[in-house]
């Protein structure tokens, strides 16, 4: 499966690492948690190979009934037919040189946003529109959210914020929890001081 990865790469059915994460979100959620780490991996590559148009989702079920498997072994991928293929990586690695400065500072209490893409995002669902405060700038990255549907890099800054527990999963969390997670700008903006326990 790792090898067939590396092939989906090398015939443009995949671009970018975010890519990859968003077709690896979007197999069967039952096959999710049952499959392998590898098994999630053949679902993405499913994907993004029908996707891509390298193939059609009957030709891949033709192919493995006629090497004796079963074509309900597919049923792990569920290709978007409206996403197609998109742009290759313009430079190695992730971060990006933007002269722009960080909005946010650190210190700085910030609230998330409700809910930042339609898609792939690296904003979990438990840190939605929660308070915290800034703890590290971490220079300039790409934008995993516009990345991974083919949309453009879109560098932003990217930041550590801090949570309470409490903030996150309300009076019931552990006494004393902080959860630090690393988000994008575009997930922030200045919290109201009236709010949060933070």
């Amino acid at each position: 499966v790792f090898t067939m990865t590396r092939t989906a790469r090398s015939c443009g059915a995949l671009q970018n690492t975010d890519q990859f994460r968003f077709a690896v979100e979007r197999i069967d959620p039952v096959a999710y948690l049952t499959h392998s780490y590898y098994g999630r991996w053949l679902g993405a590559v499913e994907n993004l190979l029908v996707e891509a148009r390298v193939v059609s989702s009957e030709e891949l079920a033709e192919r493995v009934v006629a090497s004796g498997g079963d074509a309900d072994a597919l049923i792990a991928a569920r290709p978007d037919p409206a996403l197609g293929p998109i742009a290759a990586e313009t430079a190695s690695g992730a971060r990006r040189p933007v002269s722009a400065p960080p909005l946010h500072e650190l210190g700085q209490r910030v609230q998330t946003a409700a809910a930042p893409s339609s898609g792939h995002t690296r904003l979990p669902a438990y840190a939605r529109s929660r308070c915290g405060v800034i703890r590290a700038l971490h220079e300039v990255w790409v934008l995993p959210d516009s990345n991974a549907h083919g949309a453009g890099e879109q560098p932003e800054h990217l930041y550590t914020v801090e949570f309470s527990g409490e903030e996150l999963w309300g009076a019931g969390a552990e006494s004393g929890t902080r959860v630090c997670l690393d988000l994008f700008e575009s997930y922030l903006s200045a919290a109201d001081l009236k709010k949060g326990n933070n």
